[in-house]
């Protein structure tokens, strides 16, 4: 090994360059590997001199001198210094032992990573020993990521396939190896999918990628209930379903009770992860599961059992406020004996008192709206636009204080209420006006489940009177790909109404 360090000055070994493709220390590194290559290399010319520099000449078919493309060589001399130094490990100065391998490689590429360059700088033993015995602090990092980091402080460029990003990205990390960090980052922004959203989320969170972590959970937000995929369910950890289902931006399709019901398969995937079956046979499968819980546990609502409690933090985000509105909803929340009977009890309390209050006072509802009662207390529904085609529905449950319709027609989706002399459908309030604080968001996804087409409006304050009616988003001059997923957030109960926390 010391057979190259008479080509290294002493005092430049040890600092980092900035960069791994073009280090600051690049005539050093240089030095190193043309010495190399050279000693085995043999032509039938002679070898170039002091002034035609460390570059072979190369002649035509006509005896000119002619010039490699710049950039050929370079990757040529690249592609040599990896195979002669990194895969072969000539010349190398020091030995770097780790999950059960050796690699023979040289200081001064080494210390293009910020770990290296701190180790074999300073006071630290390690700065004189020719051997170096490495602790893996992570276990996503193994030998096959640590292999390809360290042959990235070689070469300009390392392609890592999806499915190696994140122990590429933990070995990264522990090197401190920015650009490979960044690549990283940037094949998980292309490739994210229900296959890998999950391992993206944590590693981002875990390795500080603080973009790639939004985007993850964003992705989830538009996907969890849009996908309806049963491996996306086993895949995502109470943690993060915990912060999926109490955010406001969730895409809920159709109304509150279906984030219960995902709820529901996913509790049961996470118990049973070898379930396997036809979606269709998914649902009826948990309620037989559970309903056998509860007879064994004799009728105690299963998240106050042993298996249920793990469960608590993530039913804790339901708004059952919006819940307990529909009739068939409250009669299968009963039924299941999944929530205890002291969460629902004060909800029931506050919603008939909301009831009466929409009934027999004169408030005709929000007033001073905030963000935050948005984000935390507002109901959440949502529905799909198959085409660019008209049509009109309703979200059941919305009917306390006024019957809402939704109308899409000619690329734009308007608000209005029942007309006059026509079924008020589940509407319970005859007063001539209501408000109601809402904010609407449209997007279209691709195959991915990514977003193509994003819009949405500001929280406003709606106030309708009868057979009145109001244009809330205008599409007419939007770039827009079908079907397109629409999710409203509505805060409709009276400002004197509290809500369960």
């Amino acid at each position: 090994m010391g057979a190259v360090n008479s080509q290294m000055p002493s005092n430049r070994v040890g600092h980092a360059p900035e960069e791994p493709g073009a280090p600051e220390g690049e005539e050093e590194a240089e030095e190193v590997a043309v010495a190399v290559i050279e000693e085995g290399e043999e032509s039938e010319e002679a070898r170039p001199t002091t002034s035609q520099g460390r570059h072979k000449r190369k002649t035509g078919p006509e005896g000119q001198l002619t010039k490699a493309p710049h950039r050929k060589r370079a990757k040529d001399r690249l592609e040599s210094v990896y195979k002669t130094l990194f895969l072969r490990g000539e010349g190398s100065d020091v030995q770097i032992r780790a999950l059960g391998k050796e690699w023979n490689l040289h200081k001064v590429y080494l210390c293009r990573s910020g770990y290296f360059a701190s180790m074999f700088s300073g006071a630290w033993r390690e700065t004189t020993m020719d051997t170096v015995e490495l602790q893996m602090p992570d276990e996503n990092i193994d030998r096959e990521a640590l292999h390809e980091a360290l042959g990235s402080l070689y070469r300009n460029s390392v392609l890592i396939p999806p499915g190696r990003v994140v122990p590429m990205l933990a070995t990264a990390s522990m090197l401190q190896l920015d650009k490979l960090i960044q690549q990283c980052g940037e094949i998980m922004k292309e490739t994210v999918s229900d296959q890998t959203v999950c391992s993206y989320y944590c590693s981002a969170e875990s390795y500080g990628l603080q973009n790639i972590r939004a985007m993850c959970l964003q992705w989830l937000l538009d996907n969890l209930m849009t996908q309806h995929s049963e491996e996306l369910l086993r895949e995502v950890s109470l943690d993060l379903m915990k912060e999926v289902i109490a955010s406001s931006e969730l895409f809920v399709m159709e109304v509150e009770m279906d984030v219960y019901t995902t709820l529901k398969k996913w509790m049961f995937l996470q118990l049973q992860p070898t379930w396997r079956g036809p979606r269709r046979d998914l649902l009826p499968d948990a309620d037989s599961w559970f309903a056998r819980s509860r007879q064994e546990s004799e009728g105690t609502p299963f998240l106050e059992t042993e298996q249920g409690r793990a469960f608590v933090p993530a039913f804790q985000q339901l708004r059952l406020a919006y819940m307990i509105c529909d009739l068939p909803s409250a009669r299968i929340i009963d039924q299941d004996a999944l929530i205890p009977a002291t969460w629902l009890t004060p909800v029931y309390k506050e919603q008939w008192l909301a009831l009466l209050r929409a009934e027999q006072t004169r408030d005709l509802g929000p007033v001073d709206v905030f963000e935050s009662d948005l984000q935390r207390t507002s109901m959440r529904c949502g529905g799909q636009l198959l085409r660019d085609k008209q049509c009109t529905w309703r979200w059941a449950g919305f009917n306390v204080g006024w019957d809402l319709v939704v109308c899409y027609a000619n690329r734009r989706i308007i608000f209005k209420r029942s007309v006059l002399n026509k079924s008020c459908g589940l509407g319970v309030s005859l007063l001539w006006q209501r408000k109601v604080a809402f904010r609407l968001r449209l997007a279209s996804l691709d195959r991915a489940g990514r977003a193509i087409f994003r819009k949405e409006t500001e929280l406003q304050v709606l106030s309708l009177g009868k057979d009145e009616e109001l244009e809330v988003v205008n599409l007419e001059n939007e770039d827009v790909v079908f079907p397109i997923y629409v999710t409203c957030n509505f805060l409709y109960l009276p400002r004197e109404g509290r809500f369960p926390e």
